[in-house]
């Protein structure tokens, strides 16, 4: 438990720095995003569509973009990370747009000690599960936090993306698609913002689709569909090619780039 301390507390100092780095990047446009334009992608808008007067938890928030891009369609929104400067991002952001989410700092695993509501829609999205090591308490704490009947939805990195190593620029196939040892790297720079001179540090763990699936039906939700896609809405992978519906895919395809689960709480 105490590594497992240690690894949260290095990758939440990471996150702090990334907050820091990222409202500066291109990749989150920021400053279009003030002006009304959504952080949303087409999927997770398609499988969730008409949020207006639903509640809504995020999970794993980051500085509260896509929170935010919710709660202007309408939703009561919840959001939560790890960064305590995320957060304060978040909520700045919420009162410079006068928007009405809140958001909590916190261990995504943690969630039920600072929560107690339940909520309509439990989402999460591109680059999350791989922070945790174990997704049995994430899928219980999943099924908590919905109402009967709710909906979870997540859109997420494929396993397969995640057993190479992108650090020397080309990928190198390198880590086991259901790996359990957990993974350190450490470079300059972060995905978000090629400029930047901060140092990431950050311990991650590899899932394969069936323990994400597993957790989530031990936890006594219903799947209602999987689906991959060989294209990503997000260029954070090298030698990506974008297509003319403004996605990015490999050169080849060769193999599928995300996923996305929707699940109900019966």
């Amino acid at each position: 438990m105490e590594n497992i301390n240690y690894y949260f507390e290095t990758n939440r100092k990471t996150w702090n720095q990334k907050v820091k780095a990222h409202v500066k990047g291109d990749l989150y446009k920021l400053k279009a995003f003030k002006k009304g334009a959504s952080s949303l992608m087409s999927y997770e808008i398609n499988a969730l569509g008409n949020v207006d007067g639903k509640s809504l938890l995020h999970l794993q928030c980051h500085f509260g973009q896509d929170t935010l891009s919710w709660s202007r369609l309408g939703a009561h929104c919840v959001g939560l990370d790890i960064s305590d400067e995320g957060i304060k991002m978040a909520k700045q952001l919420n009162k410079e747009l006068n928007l009405n989410a809140s958001f909590i700092c916190c261990n995504v695993l943690e969630t039920s000690k600072h929560l107690n509501d339940t909520f309509d829609i439990v989402f999460t999205s591109y680059g999350v599960i791989g922070w945790l090591p174990d997704l049995k308490p994430w899928g219980k704490m999943i099924a908590q936090r919905l109402k009967k009947g709710g909906v979870f939805y997540m859109v997420e990195f494929h396993p397969l993306v995640w057993m190479f190593d992108y650090l020397s620029g080309k990928p190198i196939l390198k880590y086991g698609y259901m790996q359990d040892e957990v993974i350190y790297e450490e470079y300059e720079g972060t995905y978000a913002n090629s400029d930047s001179k901060m140092i990431s540090k950050e311990y991650g763990w590899n899932h394969g689709l069936g323990e994400v699936v597993n957790a989530l039906i031990e936890a006594g939700l219903q799947i209602e569909y999987l689906n991959e896609y060989d294209e990503s809405p997000y260029n954070v992978l090298p030698d990506l090619i974008e297509t003319k519906s403004g996605m990015y895919v490999t050169k080849d395809k060769l193999y599928p780039l995300i996923f996305e689960i929707k699940a109900i709480k019966s």
